[in-house]
């Protein structure tokens, strides 16, 4: 049976991303653009944040509003609010923001307190989402956390307490003797403590973290894919149980209302602009019928980040033009990639392409192993992953042929 369907809060509105990468400490499996610094440095960082957002206004074309903004890193949550709302306040100024755009957070639950929260929500917040990673002592060693579980459970308490719209709790899974046992202790602690948001990531081992350098040395090596496989089915299972439903490969929520309105702008080529080091910039155009893109993104390390934007100049370290092809391909990546699967009449009008009548052996196949269905209804034909093919989902997207119209 198909995992999900289609979903509501799409606006089409584009969102606004900010990097913020200072980190207390730096964890040994983070890949992103993080780094340890004093206060000096971290104002220092804020004006050239500030002074990015005009180089960008001038440059960005689509005149509807923002109506999402997104602090993330890093630990945005180690600012001081007056400076993330220099920043906030620099949007305002120079992009369009909606009135009501939602205001996310990332925060680490070291960061969470009563006070903490009350500035945050003053600021606009409505999403806070917290980098707990586990409620579990001996993994938040592991994994280079300066919070035990016990802070982690109050951190959670506080934020719901403070009326955030959303909590949102990340989690790791896959850790090395890390058993279906251990992991459903971590899945049930969550569920214990009631966030309206979860999402449970696959611990990946990537060349530049200290875990990478354990790696190439044979310290350390990622869980095997059947294991992996199974604590995957075991996290649907569980949080599915509990009432909340998955929408994407890593994110379940209570209730569509908490799902993230955000992070599925990523996920159906809604257009986004990304400040800050290392952030990611997405421009639609509709042209002869069908969508172009062009992506964008700047410069991953701070200091020549600063460099740039200090000259006046946007920091802009490379760029790609998506021509209908490449959107067709990602569209389908990405489609299968969530519950609600492939809208396939809407792909059909946007790229001119019959997904099915390409693929149709394979399809017929993919139903039968049950890794997705193609379903009929209000809403149109979808082609829907199951459970067993958003595990393997990107696998999937790789099997289908995407041919130009002739």
């Amino acid at each position: 049976m198909p995992t999900g369907g289609p979903r509501a809060n799409r606006s089409g509105a584009p969102g606004l991303y900010l990097h913020l990468p200072f980190c207390s400490a730096i964890c040994p499996y983070c890949d992103f653009s993080v780094l340890r610094a004093g206060v000096p440095a971290r104002r220092r960082f804020v004006d050239h944040l500030v002074a990015e957002v005009p180089l960008a206004a001038r440059e960005w074309r689509d005149p509807t509003p923002f109506d999402t903004v997104y602090l993330g890193g890093g630990t945005p949550s180690l600012l001081p609010p007056g400076d993330l709302a220099r920043v906030l306040d620099a949007g305002r100024e120079h992009l369009a923001l909606a009135p009501a755009a939602w205001v996310f957070l990332e925060a680490n639950p070291e960061d969470v307190t009563a006070a903490a929260c009350a500035e945050w929500r003053g600021l606009g917040v409505r999403t806070l989402s917290l980098g707990v990673q586990s409620f579990s002592d001996d993994a938040l060693r592991f994994l280079g956390r300066r919070h035990d579980g016990k802070r982690a459970r109050a951190a959670t308490d506080t934020a719901l307490a403070a009326g955030f719209d959303t909590v949102s709790v990340d989690l790791i899974f896959g850790l090395p003797d890390q058993t279906p046992e251990t992991w459903r202790r971590d899945l049930m602690a969550v569920v214990d403590v009631g966030p309206g948001h979860v999402s449970c990531y696959q611990l990946t081992i990537h060349p530049r973290t200290r875990f990478g350098v354990s790696a190439r040395r044979g310290q350390l090596s990622e869980m095997p894919e059947r294991e992996q496989a199974t604590l995957f089915d075991l996290t649907h299972r569980v949080l599915a149980d509990a009432g909340f439903s998955a929408y994407e490969v890593s994110n379940f929520a209570r209730s569509p209302d908490h799902e993230s309105r955000h992070n599925r702008k990523y996920w159906d080529h809604t257009p986004y602009l990304g400040l800050g080091p290392s952030a990611h910039s997405l421009a639609t155009a509709d042209a002869d019928g069908t969508r172009r893109a062009h992506r964008w993104w700047n410069e991953r390390r701070t200091l020549p980040w600063e460099r740039r934007v200090a000259a006046g100049e946007r920091p802009i370290a490379g760029e790609e033009r998506l021509g209908r092809r490449a959107m067709a391909t990602e569209a389908l990546l990405l489609g299968l990639r969530t519950t609600a699967g492939v809208d396939l009449d809407a792909f059909a009008v946007r790229y001119g392409i019959d997904v099915l009548a390409a693929n149709d052996a394979l399809v017929a196949r993919l139903a039968t192993e049950g890794r997705l269905v193609v379903t009929s209804g209000p809403t149109g034909r979808r082609l829907v992953p199951t459970r067993s093919g958003l595990a393997v989902a990107d696998g999937l997207a790789a099997a289908f042929d995407v041919p130009l119209p002739t």
